[in-house]
């Protein structure tokens, strides 16, 4: 019998199980065939840094697809995370039948990454879908969502933008940890309530702002459902994010080394991105006990 110290290790074994075998392993194996020119099956030839030198020295679709989705991080992240703050601000107020608004506005973050919805999302923008429908009832003319590379995009975005009640929540419960005190005393200097929301509220939840940056924005980093089923990367490759060739290069055309390199470059690519981040916090994230002026 195993004694009382070892319960909550036997208790967790399974999950250190499944990321050893499921998330660990293929980590550093795809690291190693990043290196090779791996197939999927045969002979794997060991090619160096070759792959990393095409990719970024050749590859003319990577320039593309790494552009698209660099663009589409720092579009995507900062409109969510902008509804999700002013969503939860509203959602603060104790209102009559609140929990059930809140419910309502965290409900797309659960089913926006489905397959369904992305399916529902392209007849919404078709031609002859609801949105044009709405603008052509309003006076404007149609737009061609999905044959315009200009336009394209924001299909993706606006889906994404959509799926913002995961960092609702978590502001929600940041606001509602704000003292009181601290907006009676505003109040009592005179300020707005836009006074308060900017020089109070703000600062005092920037931690929460800071850690909700980096989770959307490495999800934001590896959309992959939303483009894929709805525009395919296109038209011309607008929609074409990193995430979309990985897998044509790995599953379709099955260069899996290539692939592999690919994903790392992305891998270092939101690294680096967190790095500048976490380096920033330091001007603007102020965190209780902090002396900054």
């Amino acid at each position: 019998m195993y004694e009382k110290k070892h319960l909550g290790f036997m208790y967790a074994l399974p999950y250190i199980i499944g990321v050893l075998l499921f998330q660990l392993f293929p980590f550093v194996l795809s690291f190693a065939l990043s290196f090779t020119d791996y197939s999927g099956g045969g002979d794997t030839q060991w090619v160096g840094i070759q792959n990393y030198e095409d990719i970024i020295v050749y590859d003319g679709k990577f320039h593309k697809s790494f552009a698209v989705s660099i663009g589409f991080v720092l579009t995507t992240v900062p409109i969510r995370l902008a509804i999700a703050l002013f969503v939860a601000h509203i959602l603060n107020f104790k209102l009559r039948g609140i929990n059930f608004f809140r419910t309502a506005f965290y409900l797309p973050s659960v089913l926006g990454g489905s397959i369904a919805v992305a399916v529902l999302w392209r007849f919404v923008f078709a031609q002859q879908g609801l949105v044009n429908g709405l603008l052509t009832t309003l006076g404007f003319e149609a737009i061609p969502w999905f044959a315009d590379e200009h336009y394209a995009i924001w299909t993706i975005i606006l889906l994404n933008a959509w799926q913002f009640g995961s960092a609702m929540v978590i502001f929600l419960a940041a606001l509602q940890n704000v003292p009181q005190s601290l907006y009676e005393a505003a109040a009592i200097d005179g300020a707005s309530k836009m006074q308060m929301f900017l020089k109070v509220t703000i600062p005092i939840i920037t931690p929460v702002i800071f850690f909700n940056f980096i989770m959307q924005m490495v999800n934001a980093s590896q959309e992959f459902n939303a483009p894929y089923v709805i525009t395919g990367g296109g038209p011309l490759h607008s929609t074409y994010l990193l995430s979309l060739y990985i897998y044509e290069e790995s599953f379709k055309n099955m260069a899996m080394g290539y692939g592999s390199a690919l994903a790392w470059i992305l891998f270092a690519t939101v690294s680096v991105m967190t790095a500048v981040a976490f380096w920033s916090q330091k001007y603007w994230v102020f965190y209780s006990g902090d002396k900054r002026k």
